[in-house]
Parts: C-alpha cells; structure tokens; sequence
C-alpha cells in the first residue's frame, strides 16, 4: 500500500486534503452549538439595586454658619482739641459709667477764651437792653436795633465755641463698658483727631456672619439661635438683623445676632457656629453617601417608584450632623437606594431587592 503512495504521491495529498476539511467542518458544527441560535429569544439582565424604605419625621429646621463674635459697641475714641495729656483718670481693663472721666488733656488758654466770651455776651446784652429802650421812644433805627440783636447772637455763639473747647480736654465714656486700650501716654501732645483710647460694651454680644442667597428667604428677625462656642459652650441669641443687600463678592447676605452676656465674658473677637431656627419641617434621616449631584450640580438622591424604576429628586439639606444629614423634598415614604445607585440613572427599570436588617 505504501508502495502505491509512492508511486503515486498525489494521492496522499488528496486523503490529507480531504482530511482537513472534514476536521474544520466538524469545528464550525462544534462553535454553533455553544453560539445562540438565530431565532432563539434573548433576554437582558436587569441592573440589581438594593433599597431601604424611610419615612419622613417631623423636625426643627435650622441654618448652620461658621460667624465671628463682636462686642455689642466698640468705640474708639478720638482727640477733639489739640493739647498735652495732663492725667490719666482710668487704668486699662475698668468697667466704667457712662460720662465717667477716662481721660484728661491739658485746658491751655481755653478758660481765659471762656471768660472772655461771657464778657463779651454781658457787654452786648446790656448794649441791646439800652438800644431796645431808645427805640420805644423813636431814638434808633429799628436797623440799629437789628445789628445789636445780632451782635448778642454771635457773642453767645463764640461763647458756647469756647466752652465746647474747653470741655473736649475732659474725654468722658460714652456708654458703660470696659476701657479697653489706650494710644496714648501721660505728656504726650495729641492733635484733633489723634485715637486715644477704645471702649468697648460686652454687656451684650453680637455674632455676625454671611447666610447664602438661597437661605435668606428662610430668615425672620426673631428667630431663636443657638451659638456654639469652640469650646463646646452654648449662648442663646436672635435674629437681629439681616442685610437689605447682597455683599457683591459674594453674593451672600451679613446677618447679625443678639446675644445676652450677663457674665461679661471675654468672647469677642472669637469663632463660633450659629444654628439659625427656621420652623419645622418634615425630613427623611440619611447617609450622606446617598448624596448625588445632578447636571446642575444641585444635591439629590435616586430611589424607587411603583414601576421599579429609578427616581431622582432634588433635595435640600435641612441639617448636617456626624450621624447622617436631614434633607427635605422626598415623598413622605420612599424606597432609598442604598447599593447600586452609581451604575442606575434615572428613568431604568432595575431589579429591586430589600437591604438587609441593619445594613
């Protein structure tokens, strides 16, 4: 038999030939039957989310912002006259009395200055007095009476000028408070002015801060604020004011709150965090990695409706805390998507399954 395949070589290469088509034909069958068949029926996964139904909870509705605290006044007060820093009435760190003597500068000629005025004011009254005598017997002018009259005027002006003068060397406190620093020292020549001293009144506080124009609508002077303190201390305040204007930068709105310190302490100046009351509201309570943006960049969260597909509502931070976020703008009661909201947008019908107790 080899020696007819010798012999007849081509023979051999059409059995070899013929082999090769019967082994891929034999593989092509092979790889069909692992493929799909044309009219077979193909059906696409649904995306598997898991969901926790929450309801919503009555809850107070608050604003919390980073403010700064303030004396409720601070005055810096300045020289009126000029002159030589004759005594220092009051030490740095006094409580003082509205009108008590916190500081004097030296008189000059200015007592000299008044008594001449006053002279000068009894002089022209008693040349007025006499004027006013002749004219009711038709002896003057009723213009000459007229240039008396204001002659008088003017001395009494120029006297009122130079006790003015001569009281602005005693510097006297405006309101009660505290004498808080002092620019100058004894002998110093100052002129009008030159600062001398600031006052400030703790008695009361005032904590200001900058609220975003979405938020101000919310605001109402009145409204309770809790002012937390870095320490851990809180104050109780209100609303007290709130600007009429956004600040151009920023476009946020200053506000201000009232705060009682019957125990004087020494605040101002110092960081605190304001929680603004603004009524009650109905939230639902959830994890802030629920928390998704949309094409707007506005907060959201996706969760399920009746036809198992994906909501996705807008949604508005009542309050943030370490333990979770409160937000409103849900339906009452609401299946929350709590895994698989990444790989889910809005619209798709997806496979739901309840999470697990505790998850």
């Amino acid at each position: 038999m080899f020696s007819q395949f010798s012999k007849r070589p081509w023979i051999l290469a059409v059995i070899i030939a013929l082999a090769l088509i019967i082994w891929l034909v034999s593989g092509d069958r092979f790889v069909a039957r692992d493929s799909v068949e044309p009219d077979a029926p193909v059906t696409t996964g649904l995306a598997r989310v898991e969901v926790t139904w929450t309801e919503a909870q009555p809850m107070q509705r608050q604003h919390v912002v980073q403010g700064q605290i303030e004396a409720w006044r601070r005055v810096e007060l300045r020289a009126q006259v000029s002159g030589s820093v004759r005594s220092l009435d009051q030490d740095k760190g006094n409580r003082v009395a509205t009108d008590q003597l916190l500081l004097t500068l030296s008189a000059e000629d200015r007592p000299a200055m008044v008594a001449r005025a006053e002279a000068d004011v009894r002089q022209r009254d008693n040349d007025l007095t006499a004027a006013q005598r002749l004219r009711e017997r038709n002896l003057i002018s009723a213009n000459e009476l007229v240039r008396l009259e204001s002659e008088l005027a003017r001395a009494r002006a120029d006297l009122e000028s130079a006790r003015l003068q001569l009281r602005n060397t005693r510097v006297t406190a405006p309101f009660s408070g505290i004498y808080d620093q002092r620019m100058v020292e004894l002998g110093d020549f100052v002129q009008p002015g030159q600062s001398l001293l600031t006052l400030v009144d703790i008695d009361r506080l005032k904590v200001t801060a900058q609220i975003a124009q979405q938020q101000v609508a919310q605001l109402e002077l009145g409204q309770p604020v809790r002012v937390e303190l870095l320490d851990g201390r809180q104050l109780e305040g209100e609303l007290h004011f709130i600007a009429a204007a956004a600040d151009p930068g920023s476009r946020s709105f200053r506000i201000e709150v009232k705060v009682d310190n019957p125990d004087r302490l020494r605040l101002a100046g110092a960081s605190a965090t304001l929680h603004i009351a603004t009524g009650e509201t109905l939230a639902h309570r959830l994890s802030p990695a629920l928390l998704s943006l949309d094409e707007t960049g506005r907060h959201g969260v996706k969760w399920i409706n009746d036809e198992q597909r994906v909501e996705f509502s807008q949604v508005q931070l009542v309050s943030v805390d370490n333990q979770g976020a409160w937000v409103s703008g849900l339906p009452e009661r609401v299946a929350l998507i709590t895994l698989g909201q990444g790989f889910v947008e809005p619209g798709q019908q997806v496979d739901v399954h309840l999470a697990a107790e505790g998850n």
